[in-house]
C-alpha cells in the first residue's frame, strides 16, 4: 500500500524518469566507447602485424634468394604495398648505399645489358624522415650514403625506421618505410563523431520522451492556470477537467474544483443575504409609502365619490363625461393603492389567487393603461395570439401587473412620436407553457445594463425607483416562470416571459 502511494507520487515518477534518461544515456555512451576502443584495439594490432609483417619480411629476404614482392605475393599479405595505410615499403640497403630488393618493383636491381646487375641508389629516392627501430653500441658505425637519420620529434606524417643486420655478405640494413599517422587519427575522429552521433541521437530521442511525459505531467497545471484565470474573471461555474490521476496533481485539481463549488455557493448565500437586505428595506419603504400616501388617497377617492354623488351634471353628455372622468380618477387611485400593495409585498411570502386566464385578454388590459398615451403619440400597439387562444392558472393581479409593468417602461423607452409596443402570445413544450414576447422599437438598453434591470433599486431613470422590473421578475418567480430580455441601443428590446400552463401549488 505505501509503495503503491509512493509510485503514485509525482515527484517519486519524474524522479524516476530522470533517473531512466540517466541510466540509457549512460548505457549507451558506455557501449559505444567500448566498440572504438575494440576497434582501436584491432586497428593498432593490425599497425603491429603490418610492421612485423615488414621486419619479417626483410629478414627473410636476405637469408633467401627470392625478392621482397615475390614473398609479398606468395605471403598473400594484404597489410604490406605502397598503397597500404600501414606499412608502404620495405627497402634492403647495403654498405654502399644500393638497394638490394625493395617492395616497389621501381626500386629493384635491374640487368644490364653486358649482364651487370644494375642498382637504385638509396640517395636518389625520396625518403621520409628516417630513424633508429634501436640503440646499440655497433650501430654507431657509419652509415650508407643517402641514410640521413633524424632526431626530430614523431609527427603525423609519413616516417621510416631502419636497423642493421650482420650478414656473410656484410653489413645490410633493413628499412621499413611506414604510412601516414592520419589514417590513425582519421579512424579516431570518425569514431568520435560516430560516439557523438550516437550521444545526441540518444539525448534526442530521451529529450522528446521526457518532453511528451513532462507534457503529460503539467497538462493540469495549465488547466488549473485556465481555471484560476476564469474564476478570477468571475466565471465560477468552471470545472478543471480532471482525468482520474491519483497522484498530486489529482488531488490538486480536486482540491480546486471543490474549492470553486465552495466559492459559488458563497456567491449564492451573499447575493441571497443581499436580496433579503433588499426586500427588507423595499419592505420598509413601502410601509412607509403606504402610512404617507393612502390617507390622502382615500380622503381624494371619498370626495370622488362625493362628487358623483353630489355634484353630478343635469346635462346628459356632460354627466356622461363627468361620469368617466370620475372613474378614470377612482381606477389610477385603485391602481397606486395596488402598487403600494406590490411594494409591501415584495418582501412577503406570495400571497396569490390562481384562476383560469387567457393570457391575450390579461394583455389587452395591460395596454389599456397607455392606449390613451399611446395614441397621443402615435405609437402602436397590439396584441397577437399566435396558434389560437392560451390559457394558464395564475393570479391574475399578479401577472397583469407584470406585463403592465413592461408595457409603461415600453412607453418610456420611446424617445419621440412615433412607434410600436407589441404583446405576442404563443405556445411552447407542445403547449405545456405559454410564451409572452412584449418588445418595443424604443432606444433600448444598453449592454452594461441588462445584466442589472432586475435588481431592486436599480434604475437608469433619473426619476425611477428601480423596483418596476424587480416586481416584474418575482412575479414571474412565483408563479415558476423565466423571464430573459434581449436589447440593442436604437433598435429596441424585447422581455420573453415564459409561464407553465398549470403552475401547480402557487
Amino acid at each position: 500500500m505505501a509503495l503503491s502511494r509512493l509510485l503514485n507520487s509525482f515527484r517519486v515518477r519524474l524522479l524516476l524518469l530522470l533517473a531512466l534518461v540517466l541510466i540509457v544515456t549512460v548505457s549507451v555512451q558506455y557501449y559505444v566507447n567500448l566498440r572504438a576502443v575494440r576497434s582501436n584495439t584491432q586497428f593498432i594490432v593490425e599497425q603491429q602485424r603490418a610492421i612485423m609483417a615488414g621486419v619479417a619480411l626483410g629478414v627473410n629476404s636476405l637469408s633467401s634468394g627470392e625478392y621482397l614482392d615475390q614473398m609479398r605475393d606468395e605471403a598473400k599479405l594484404p597489410l604490406l604495398g605502397d598503397r597500404d595505410d600501414r606499412v608502404q615499403n620495405v627497402l634492403i640497403v647495403d654498405e654502399s648505399g644500393n638497394i638490394k630488393d625493395s617492395l616497389d618493383k621501381n626500386q629493384t636491381p635491374r640487368e644490364n645489358a653486358d649482364k651487370s646487375i644494375r642498382y637504385v641508389k638509396l640517395k636518389d629516392i625520396s625518403l621520409p624522415a628516417l630513424k633508429s627501430a634501436v640503440e646499440l653500441p655497433e650501430m654507431n658505425a657509419p652509415l650508407p650514403e643517402g641514410m640521413n637519420v633524424t632526431n626530430a620529434a614523431a609527427t603525423m606524417d609519413r616516417g621510416a625506421y631502419y636497423f642493421p643486420v650482420d650478414t656473410d655478405k656484410g653489413r645490410r640494413y633493413i628499412i621499413v618505410v611506414l604510412g601516414s599517422a592520419n589514417s590513425l587519427a582519421t579512424t579516431l575522429q570518425r569514431q568520435s563523431r560516430r560516439s557523438l552521433l550516437w550521444t545526441l541521437a540518444v539525448l534526442l530521442a530521451t529529450t522528446c520522451l521526457t518532453a511528451i511525459v513532462v507534457w503529460q505531467f503539467t497538462r493540469p497545471i495549465k488547466f488549473l492556470s485556465t481555471g484560476a484565470r476564469r474564476i478570477a474573471g468571475g466565471d465560477l461555474s468552471y470545472r478543471v477537467p480532471t482525468s482520474g490521476r491519483s497522484d498530486e496533481m489529482g488531488e490538486l485539481t480536486e482540491l480546486f474544483n471543490d474549492m470553486t463549488t465552495k466559492l459559488a455557493r458563497t456567491r449564492e448565500l451573499e447575493a441571497q443575504l443581499y436580496n433579503a437586505e433588499k426586500a427588507i428595506v423595499v419592505s420598509r419603504l413601502a410601509s412607509a409609502i403606504a402610512h404617507e400616501i393612502r390617507n390622502p388617497l382615500n380622503y381624494i377617492n371619498l370626495t370622488l365619490d362625493h362628487l358623483r354623488a353630489g355634484f353630478s351634471p343635469a346635462d346628459p353628455r356632460k354627466q356622461e363625461k363627468f361620469e368617466s372622468l370620475t372613474s378614470q380618477l377612482k381606477t389610477e387611485v385603485a391602481r397606486i393603492n395596488q402598487r403600494i400593495t406590490e411594494f409591501l409585498n415584495y418582501s412577503r411570502p406570495p400571497k396569490l389567487e390562481p384562476r383560469l386566464l387567457n393570457v391575450s385578454d390579461v394583455a389587452r388590459d395591460a395596454l389599456r393603461t397607455v392606449q390613451v398615451q399611446a395614441s397621443e403619440n402615435n405609437i402602436e400597439t397590439t396584441v397577437e395570439e399566435v396558434g389560437g387562444a392560451h390559457s394558464i392558472t395564475a393570479d391574475a393581479e399578479s401577472i397583469r401587473s407584470a406585463l403592465t409593468n413592461l408595457v409603461i417602461n415600453s412607453l418610456q423607452a420611446m424617445d419621440g412620436e412615433g412607434g410600436k409596443i407589441a404583446i405576442v402570445v404563443s405556445g411552447e413544450e407542445a403547449d405545456k407553457r405559454v410564451r409572452i414576447d412584449v418588445s418595443d422599437t424604443g432606444r433600448g438598453i444598453k449592454a452594461d445594463d441588462i445584466s442589472k434591470i432586475f435588481e431592486p433599486y436599480y434604475s437608469t431613470k433619473d426619476t425611477g425607483t428601480g423596483l418596476g422590473l424587480a416586481i416584474v421578475r418575482k412575479a414571474i418567480d412565483d408563479h415558476h416562470g423565466t423571464i430573459s430580455v434581449k436589447s440593442k441601443e436604437g433598435e429596441g428590446t424585447t422581455f420573453t416571459i415564459t409561464l407553465p400552463v398549470n403552475s401547480g401549488d402557487i
